[in-house]
């Protein structure tokens, strides 16, 4: 199959993206309802969106993280968060469980990491996050399997 004729699967199969879609709104009511704002829940979906290498996932929430109020600085230390001073603990939670739910077949969620995090993010938060984390991980493979594309943005001129 070539990439002109690759499957898009939420157009393919609409009713199962929407309800994929639908589900990704109960998430976020849910990380919403126990605390997670939105600062923390884009840094979260951009780093597992990084992670798993899918361009059109990163350009949405770097979007998303610009309206959350990150800048710059914040989205470029995403991807050196163990050696930067940039992040408050409870990111550099999120970050960490991030990155255990993007590689969770690798070690399932580790003890440290569940024990660090949870002794950081109530238990709430940890649920709310872990869902988020289900749901960007899910998004990422549609578009990543679709090979959906991410032109180039264009620039105003000064």
């Amino acid at each position: 199959m070539s990439e002109q004729n690759r499957v898009h699967l939420s157009r393919s199969a609409r009713p199962a993206y929407d309800a994929l879609e639908a589900f990704s709104k109960t998430v976020h009511q849910v990380a919403s309802d126990a605390g997670i704002d939105d600062r923390l829940a884009e840094i979260a979906q951009l780093h597992a969106s990084q992670l798993n290498g899918c361009a059109y996932c990163v350009r949405i929430h770097l979007d998303r993280a610009l309206q959350a109020g990150l800048d710059a600085d914040v989205v470029a230390q995403i991807a050196t968060w163990r050696d930067s001073g940039v992040f408050s603990e409870r990111e550099r939670a999120a970050l960490e469980l991030t990155e255990a739910f993007t590689f969770i077949h690798e070690d399932g969620i580790p003890d440290d990491v569940y024990d660090r995090v949870g002794g950081i993010l109530s238990e709430k938060e940890y649920v709310a996050l872990s869902w988020l984390l289900v749901s960007i991980n899910a998004f990422n493979r549609i578009a990543i399997a679709g090979r959906y594309p991410v032109p180039v943005r264009e620039r105003p001129r000064p």
